[in-house]
């Protein structure tokens, strides 16, 4: 949990060890010493932006602001007042059990973090970067994500309900075992995407690029599905009660996959598709055109 008093000591304490004064920091930063003294009373905290702007300065990782962050910090006496270098006997960027609930995380970088088990709810992330992260078992309610990047993060086993997701890009990342529910997905980068065994429901499924992505028991369950296109092996997925809006499977081989009560499905395009029988009574009974389908025999 971010404390404003645990704040406060700590911008105190590591101001100190590079030998700056309040108002030496105050200039760096562009605000008041009397600002600077409230932080450091607890009497305010600054918000996400100005802390990654204070580990910048103080030469600390954004981790040390947190309360159990744990971390010795070395005074060097060879420092003067024109450096804003110091040296630390661990780093560690490990994180975990903290309620990030309602912040404003703009332009923060969290990338590299281990063990995020964090609940964001509520929270505003715009342009984050959460490059190469540990993400299972994250739990995001009521959040706009918008223009993130979580490139070859692990987001297995996580929740995610009532969100926007727009603009994000999830490349090579581990999603598999995770409730995607009510949340708008828009725009978004998955190309290389580990989908085994995640559900989508009851949300909205839009304009995003899929491309090697393994869908393995991947489940669509009450989605509108609009401007997708589908390719590689769907193996044991589920399309149902589904909206399609310019929906395509292209040079894709589908093998068990159940397609139940689905609607507008006459429009959705098939070119160059391999289906075993199963899938293909599926799709039949679905009143799908299969022009573009060939049975595995």
């Amino acid at each position: 949990m971010l404390n404003s008093n645990t704040i406060g000591d700590k911008i105190a304490a590591a101001r100190k060890n590079i030998f700056l004064s309040q108002a030496d920091l105050a200039q760096k930063i562009s605000i008041s010493p009397q600002a600077v003294g409230k932080w450091e009373r607890g009497e305010s905290m600054p918000d996400i932006t100005t802390l990654n702007r204070l580990a910048e300065i103080l030469g600390v990782d954004l981790n040390y602001f947190s309360e159990n962050f744990q971390s010795q910090v070395t005074i060097n006496p060879t420092l003067d007042s024109g450096k804003t270098e110091n040296s630390k006997t661990s780093k560690s960027k490990e994180i975990s059990n903290r309620d990030m609930s309602k912040l404003n995380l703009a332009d923060s970088d969290f990338s590299g973090l281990k063990n995020l088990s964090q609940n964001f709810s509520s929270a505003n992330m715009q342009r984050c970067l959460f490059i190469g992260s540990n993400l299972s078992g994250l739990t995001l309610n009521k959040n706009n994500v918008d223009g993130c990047d979580f490139t070859d993060s692990d987001i297995s086993k996580s929740q995610i309900q009532s969100s926007n997701l727009q603009k994000n890009k999830f490349p090579n990342c581990s999603m598999s075992e995770t409730v995607i529910a009510k949340s708008n997905i828009l725009n978004c980068d998955f190309s290389g995407a580990d989908f085994t065994k995640t559900v989508f429901k009851s949300g909205n499924f839009m304009k995003n690029t899929l491309e090697n992505i393994q869908w393995n028991s991947t489940a669509f369950i009450e989605m509108q599905i609009q401007d997708i296109t589908f390719t590689g092996t769907l193996n044991d997925c589920t399309f149902d009660n589904c909206a399609f809006y310019g929906t395509k499977f292209e040079n894709a081989t589908l093998l068990n996959t159940f397609f139940k009560n689905n609607r507008k499905f006459k429009r959705v395009k098939f070119v160059n598709c391999k289906v075993d029988k199963i899938t293909y009574a599926f799709l039949k009974n679905n009143l799908a055109d299969l022009k573009g389908v060939t049975i595995i025999e």
